[in-house]
């Protein structure tokens, strides 16, 4: 089968490169027995990938790897505790073997794909709007008529954010940098749009009456954090989900004592994939706001399998809007 290595850690134009690979074996390391074999169509590209070509990523497999963590495509064989069969439409989380013609998924992180969603948008689905309901519903605690504000909102994450945050009912701020990601997340389902170059704390409490938003979600991290804080009502929630600007910020406690804020982590993955009913109830809840007409994955970019490190690439360029994605089959 095609398939696309890392094979270095120098960086993505170096470190990853085509290969000719056997198809790979029906089991999975998160399953005990045998996974979902998926002809893939579509398969996402996402900031883990970026670190792995370096080997920043928690993940490190032994070289030579196939990486990719979620897919979009057509069931090929599935066991029977499994809820689709051979022939389904299916979007899967992998965790690695993505960047391939064939992968395979553990049976609860494999989902039917709503007949209205194509292969690359099934890509697109599962890490982000997961670690978003995730971040938002349970550690979040966000709550009908609460308002959120998102950083990088026109980005893989920051879009799923907006459109599950709109599903469960709140008002949406968005922080972007141009226009057109402006354009992006008001699509998406932004009320209020900010940019990150200018006083969006200040806006963002005006837009509040000057009492400040409910929950903050960052998947960007670097120093714009303590504006975040600062950002928030009194009682509100500061949700970390990532680091893409590259630098972890730290927080001065005595800020969440004089507000009675909180600082909470949500890390989708170390959580989820040690329970497999959590990952079933989060996939019928994401099923809930895409018949809703409130979740509809925006696909940003497309490469064909061989450019997958441009593909990469323009994930580190941060230009990017939604989900950059590799296509595979027609």
């Amino acid at each position: 089968m095609r398939a696309v290595q890392i094979v270095n850690l120098d960086g993505p134009d170096r470190a990853l490169a085509p290969a000719a690979l056997p198809e790979p074996e029906p089991s999975h390391p998160l399953t005990p027995g045998a996974g979902v074999v998926i002809d893939v169509h579509a398969a996402g590209v996402s900031f883990p990938e970026l670190l792995q070509t370096r080997g920043q990523y928690q993940l490190k497999p032994p070289l030579p790897f196939v990486p990719g963590s979620e897919v979009g495509g057509v069931v090929r064989s599935a066991p029977g505790d499994a809820v689709v069969r051979p022939g389904d439409r299916v979007a899967a989380f992998c965790m690695l073997g993505g960047f391939a013609e064939v992968a395979v998924a553990p049976a609860y992180l494999t989902f039917p794909l709503a007949d209205g969603l194509d292969f690359a948008q099934g890509a697109a689905l599962v890490l982000n709007h997961h670690t978003a309901h995730f971040a938002l519903a349970l550690r979040g605690r966000l709550a009908a008529g609460e308002t959120v504000l998102v950083h990088g909102a026109a980005g893989g994450v920051g879009l799923a954010a907006l459109q599950v945050a709109k599903g469960l009912g709140a008002r949406t701020i968005g922080v972007v940098s141009s226009d057109e990601k402006e354009r992006v997340a008001r699509e998406a389902g932004a009320d209020e749009v900010v940019r990150s170059g200018g006083p969006w704390k200040d806006e963002a409490k005006a837009l509040t009456g000057g009492a400040g938003v409910d929950v903050v979600l960052d998947p960007v991290g670097g120093e714009r954090f303590t504006d975040s804080l600062r950002a928030l009502r009194e009682g509100g929630r500061a949700v970390v989900v990532g680091f893409t600007a590259g630098a972890i910020p730290e927080v001065r406690v005595n800020r969440l004592l004089l507000n009675n804020i909180e600082v909470v982590g949500a890390g989708w993955g170390a959580y989820a994939l040690g329970r497999p009913e959590l990952c079933r109830e989060t996939g019928a809840a994401l099923d809930e706001l895409i018949a809703g007409g409130f979740i509809r994955p925006h696909i940003g970019a497309r490469f064909p399998l061989e450019q997958a490190a441009d593909a990469v690439k323009l994930l580190e360029s941060r230009t990017a809007t939604g989900k950059v994605v590799l296509e595979l089959r027609g």
